[in-house]
């Protein structure tokens, strides 16, 4: 209440020396409560502080407003975009969680980005990685299974396709199925707001015999719009399904945004619907070329890596904070919370029901594999290859 009433009044360096008298006569702990009154950063006053120990002298000068030293985003504008394209290829984290996380250490990424000339320190790195919503590895999310050798290789190789591709306006994709859910009035993790005493009354029990069925949502994320795009199925989450997601949001949205692009880059998991070794994901994306004129390349993560798929933290995280603490009662409301979804960074989602029936077990002959015109990449072409228009 005191630096409320007094503070403005008072000129910069008047405020300086007030806080530094009223931290030194606190004593211990004094600097961190004076900071938290006066909203000042805790290094500003534990400098006033020390001024104030060597003797301040009477003077009429003082700092004009906005005078003093440049915040280091404002002295490097472009220093987020550098850090972002340092950590973004090796981000990864917990697909339920909107934070993002990263394996460098702030240090490694002090050094590489002082080797492109930004006089940055490791603490700065911190506090712009928190700002950009990155936060560091928890310990139980580190073992994501075996550790391919080229690993990393694939990942650098995965972004030069995204870089070239995003260069051409062509467009790029990142799909995955999410989590299935109990249809039914089954409760939903977290909390939202209700009256006091009147919380939403749900089952005990998540018998999945009393369930009105599954809702499997898949997605398709458009790295360059922002956008997302879910088909909310019901039956089987099958490689047929999986591309029909794909064909669905190219008629809807994708055409219609990139009218004059001749081909599409995949980014997909390496396993379920979408899984690097489907017979049926390639023979269903033949199809999707004859019949859209498209030319498809697929890039798969390598394995182990399946929560570093961008939609998990760009749109899986976002639809289950928007739809937490509310029954799922039906996929009518399923695909509602879904499309009801944003971001303060400008995610928009569409999604809508998908009531075609996907069975499972179908075999693909290795004649109809052969005949896909699917070009291997020169590098690990299991994971990278194009399915050209014949």
């Amino acid at each position: 209440m005191k630096f409320a009433l007094v503070f403005p009044h008072l000129d910069e360096r008047q405020r300086r020396i007030m806080a530094a008298v009223e931290a030194r006569s606190l004593g211990r702990g004094g600097i961190t409560r004076v900071a938290e009154a006066t909203g000042m950063s805790r290094s500003t006053v534990t400098g006033a502080v020390k001024e104030l120990e060597a003797g301040l002298p009477v003077t009429d000068r003082v700092r004009r407003p906005g005078g003093g030293a440049k915040s280091i985003t404002e002295k490097y504008p472009t220093l987020e975009g550098a850090l972002k394209t340092l950590v973004d290829p090796e981000t990864r984290g917990d697909p339920e969680s909107a934070l993002l996380y990263t394996l460098k250490s702030t240090r490694q990424l002090a050094a590489e980005l002082q080797a492109q000339g930004y006089e940055v320190s490791h603490e700065m790195v911190a506090q712009l990685l928190r700002r950009l919503r990155y936060s560091l590895q928890a310990n139980a999310k580190t073992k994501e299974g075996s550790s391919h050798v080229d690993r990393d290789a694939q990942f650098r190789y995965i972004n030069d396709q995204v870089a070239a591709f995003s260069a051409n306006g062509d467009p790029v994709i990142s799909v995955d199925a999410k989590k299935k859910e109990l249809v039914g009035n089954y409760k939903n993790p977290g909390r939202e707001w209700q009256p006091v005493g009147e919380p939403e009354e749900v089952n005990v029990y998540d018998f999945p015999g009393k369930a009105v069925g599954k809702a499997i949502p898949y997605g398709v994320y458009d790295v360059q719009a922002n956008e997302g795009w879910v088909s909310v199925g019901g039956d089987h989450d099958t490689a047929a399904f999986a591309v029909e997601t794909v064909r669905r949001w190219y008629r809807s949205v994708g055409k219609p945004t990139y009218p004059g692009a001749s081909r599409l880059l995949i980014c997909a998991d390496g396993g379920g619907s979408n899984a690097s070794r489907s017979r049926l994901w390639k023979t269903e994306l033949a199809g999707l070329v004859a019949e859209t004129g498209l030319e498809v390349t697929v890039c798969h993560l390598p394995p182990g890596t399946s929560k570093w798929n961008k939609i998990e933290h760009r749109l899986f995280s976002h639809i289950s904070m928007n739809w937490r603490g509310r029954p799922l009662v039906s996929h009518e409301v399923a695909v509602e919370l879904i499309g009801a979804t944003t971001t303060r960074t400008g995610l928009k989602v569409r999604a809508e029901r998908d009531l075609g029936l996907y069975p499972t077990k179908i075999k693909v002959s290795d004649e109809d594999l052969a005949a896909v015109p699917l070009r291997k990449h020169e590098f690990h072409g299991e994971w990278n290859y194009t399915i050209a228009r014949e």
